[in-house]
């Protein structure tokens, strides 16, 4: 569902630009630019300089437009009118502390793409805290949007024979490309800790306990210096999460709690050793804030693993027993142990789960083994970091390859479906649009009107 999640999605990524970005081409300020309103959509106004903001900030992140930029930003803020207009007449709502969680979550990945808190300030010129409320406006519209759109094609449905018709007459070289995917079986072994090294972590965490409860430390500041989450820079507040959004056993604690002047017994998980504070309980619904230690292998720990094996790889090609006969009990990854160690990618836009991968799909550290082994070929065991965030010993065997081509529907059934329940899909979204200029209210300035737009009903008379 690429180009219709990109169609989807194309307002609500042009709605970050026309926030993340003031400083002029010209050597103004967008606060220094004379305003005007330039369109009206029904009630709502799009001004010039929201315009020339998104089209400085879209030059800066190299976007090319199809046409000129000021026609085509003002035709996308005027789509999206229609969009939240709709969303009211529907009585649309969202809840706000889930798009908060949305904002505090792209917030923390803009700093740690940035550098710093500081950093990211200084390319904003302004305040994190201002750029929050704006993002949280951007959001909350955005995901407004998306369920209007989701309406809009909810019944859409494709059966075969539509597929097959449909395809049946496009030239080969207009069949969708479906790249070179793979299969991969691995297991993966976590190094053996010291127990020292253990008793390490849990006194550092006990030790921040005390400082917390003699109040000579607040936990949010030893978060920041101390914890190895993401949410460290958050001073470890998590924000609202339900139970099952949580592993077990850091649930099982954080729920638990109910005086946010304590702090938690020491948690261990997958992750490492958390201590936990509670900030608030809403409803099915809790906010924390935690600080994550994690042990460390020593080399000699990680080479011992790889060593260990290394000689289990060799019984396999020896043939003494079977790559699949080791996982339940060489394995330590949960999510392949029980599936006969295939891996599984699920698509973040469709939810759709397969076990092939795109090469760039795959983590590195595995796409790096499998691009020059055969099918049916045993890696040698290497490190790599996990989804926890731990560094763990891995073997990998490429199960299958299938190498680029164009789609066929003996093949690549899904992929013609999903290529056609795009197009009908992206087809509804446009017709709906249409249909809704003709019965909005629209005045667009005279300076504006000489633009080839994408939908031409803007203009009535």
């Amino acid at each position: 569902m690429s180009k219709l999640n990109s169609v989807m999605n194309r307002f609500i990524v042009f709605l970050f630009s026309m926030i993340a970005g003031t400083t002029m081409s010209f050597g103004q300020s967008a606060s220094n630019v004379i305003d005007e309103v330039i369109w009206v959509v029904g009630d709502d106004a799009i001004l010039k300089s929201e315009v020339e903001e998104a089209r400085v900030e879209a030059q800066m992140q190299g976007e090319r437009f199809n046409g000129d930029p000021y026609c085509v930003i003002s035709e996308q803020l005027a789509v999206q009118k229609l969009f939240l207009h709709q969303a009211s007449i529907d009585s649309i709502t969202v809840s706000d502390a889930d798009v908060f969680n949305s904002v505090d979550n792209k917030i923390e990945r803009y700093v740690q793409a940035y550098g710093s808190r500081e950093k990211l300030e200084e390319y904003l010129e302004r305040p994190l805290s201002q750029f929050r409320n704006q993002l949280f406006e951007m959001e909350k519209n955005g995901e407004l949007m998306r369920q209007v759109q989701m309406n809009i094609i909810k019944n859409t449905k494709v059966t075969p024979v539509q597929v097959r018709n449909y395809f049946k007459n496009v030239p080969e070289d207009s069949l969708p490309f479906v790249p070179t995917t793979v299969e991969v079986q691995i297991f993966t072994r976590a190094p053996k800790i010291s127990q020292e090294e253990i008793d390490r972590i849990k006194a550092d965490l006990r030790s921040y306990t005390e400082r917390i409860n003699s109040g000579r430390d607040k936990f949010s500041t030893l978060a920041v210096m101390y914890s190895e989450d993401g949410s460290a820079s958050k001073g470890g507040e998590l924000g609202f999460m339900s139970r099952g959004e949580l592993v077990p056993e850091f649930a099982n604690v954080a729920f638990s709690l109910t005086d946010p002047n304590t702090v938690s017994k020491i948690v261990e998980s997958e992750y490492g050793f958390h201590i936990i504070q509670l900030i608030e309980k809403r409803g099915e619904k809790v906010n924390v804030r935690h600080i994550l230690r994690k042990p460390r292998a020593t080399d000699q720990e990680v080479m011992d693993c790889v060593q260990f094996l290394d000689s289990v790889c060799d019984d396999i090609r020896r043939g003494k027993f079977t790559f699949e006969e080791c996982l339940p009990y060489l394995s330590d990854d949960k999510d392949t142990r029980n599936n006969y160690g295939n891996m599984v990618y699920t698509d973040p836009q469709t939810f759709q789960t397969t076990s092939r991968f795109e090469m760039v799909n795959l983590p590195s550290e595995v796409a790096r083994v499998v691009t020059g082994m055969q099918i049916g070929e045993i890696s040698k065991p290497f490190a790599m970091i996990n989804s926890q965030g731990k560094e763990v010993v891995a073997v990998v065997k490429l199960k299958n390859r299938i190498n680029g081509h164009r789609a066929s529907m003996k093949e690549d059934y899904q992929i013609l479906q999903e290529t056609m329940l795009e197009k009908l899909n992206e087809q509804k979204i446009n017709d709906w649009i249409r249909e809704k200029q003709k019965t909005t209210y629209v005045r667009i300035n005279s300076d504006w009107r000489n633009c080839e737009f994408q939908y031409p009903g803007w203009i009535k008379e």
